[in-house]
């Protein structure tokens, strides 16, 4: 389980740890991550946290892969056409950057606060960053 708080908003969330095992591990390797979200540019209602070159070790081989996640069902995309990020779905979101569609792995998934996600969303598309924590909970 993992705490995440978003300015305002708070969530938990369940690690995908069966269906994206790697993912997970990496991610887990951060924590507690502190950075910013923002609004996405290419994806429809998604906020995103970009992180440039990062590299946490994790291969650009698709672990519980999507391009279509539904609201809640958090993305790591491990750099490679685009550059590594965290996306937040909140509402209709197709994966894509400037160069087109891209497919990140599925290895969170909020599971309470999910009524605050469209909020969410809405304040960094409107209002702008906030800073995001993700911690153990």
């Amino acid at each position: 389980m993992l705490t995440i708080t978003a300015g305002p908003f708070s969530f938990k969330g369940e690690l995908e740890r069966e269906r994206a095992p790697k993912t997970v591990e990496a991610f887990e390797r951060l924590l507690p991550f502190h950075s910013q979200i923002i609004h996405v540019r290419w994806s429809g209602e998604s906020a995103w946290i970009p992180l440039g070159d990062l590299d946490i070790g994790l291969e650009q081989k698709p672990e519980n892969a999507t391009s279509f996640p539904a609201p809640g069902q958090v993305l790591w995309y491990p750099g490679g056409i685009s550059e590594t990020e965290l996306l937040f779905p909140y509402g209709g979101t197709r994966f894509a950057s400037i160069v087109g569609q891209l497919a990140g792995n599925h290895f969170l998934t909020i599971t309470e606060g999910v009524e605050q996600l469209r909020p969410l969303g809405e304040h960094v598309l409107w209002k702008g960053a906030l800073d995001i924590v993700f911690a153990s909970a």
